[in-house]
């Protein structure tokens, strides 16, 4: 803590002056960064739009409700498949996520070369937007949920895997050190040592993973990856706004009940 000498009087100051002229060049910089931004996206934007915002979202609403309760017939098939994408996409990244992490942890890796290949497929599954896999497995596999399952999947691999590895890094290592001293190879090592310390924390991040999945399963189908996003983008191509409310409820409801499942199933594990 630097010290200035005022009238014979020592006077302790949290930061010295070089620190405070950073801490107020970084102010600076941030604020014309701000002020920047702030006037780009002024100069992209029809603020006359934007002035009557909230007339057209009543107007919206309007439309909306009373919602169309018999369409709720129709949407349980789409609602289904909603729930089975975010699933078999979550399982299949967790099947995959798993040895992966173990590939990319820096105490796992069985070569310093794997583990950035491993590195390297999380940043790029990670970078990529699951409604832009999906764009892209729509045009591969055509439309239908098999495309959405893989959308998922890719997305979930990154996200998983990056936490996973980060877990196996901070495993313990007396329990790694007890039973490599009795003569265990390194299979066995990561079976009865690490496996034990991380598989709770996995599954942890395996179902906060599904719940968010819940949610992106809901829109892949405007891209055509299956789902109720397929009856949300043709009942908007319809301008049939009740249906749309219809659909909102819907997909409210499955976020609220997988919120509240995988709160309980993560107190459970963890």
């Amino acid at each position: 803590m630097p010290v200035t000498v005022v009238n014979n009087t020592k006077v302790w100051q949290r930061y010295d002056t070089a620190t405070r002229m950073k801490i107020w060049l970084g102010w600076i910089i941030g604020t014309a960064i701000t002020l920047l931004c702030w006037q780009l996206i002024s100069n992209n934007t029809r603020w006359e739009f934007v002035a009557d915002a909230s007339q057209q979202l009543s107007a919206f609403l309007q439309r909306m409700f009373p919602p169309d309760w018999a369409y709720a017939e129709q949407l349980w098939k789409p609602l289904w498949d909603t729930i089975t994408i975010a699933t078999l996409g979550t399982l299949l990244a967790m099947s995959i996520a798993l040895p992966l992490s173990f590939v990319a942890a820096r105490n796992t890796t069985p070569h310093p070369i794997l583990r950035y290949v491993a590195l390297l497929i999380i940043v790029i599954s990670r970078s990529v937007n699951s409604l832009i896999w999906a764009l892209i497995l729509v045009a591969i596999t055509g439309p239908g949920v098999l495309a959405g399952i893989l959308a998922i999947a890719l997305r979930s691999i990154g996200f998983i895997g990056k936490l996973a590895y980060e877990s196996i890094e901070e495993t313990s290592y007396e329990p790694i050190e007890a039973i490599t001293a009795t003569g265990a190879n390194r299979l066995q090592v990561l079976d009865y040592a690490y496996l034990p310390q991380v598989l709770p924390s996995f599954a942890g991040i395996s179902i906060f993973r599904w719940d968010i999945n819940i949610r992106e399963a809901t829109v892949l189908g405007l891209v055509g990856a299956g789902g109720i996003g397929l009856n949300l983008n043709a009942s908007v191509d319809l301008l049939r706004w009740d249906r749309v409310g219809m659909i909102f409820i819907l997909i409210f409801a499955l976020v609220l009940i997988s919120e509240t499942l995988s709160a309980r199933v993560r107190k459970a594990i963890i």
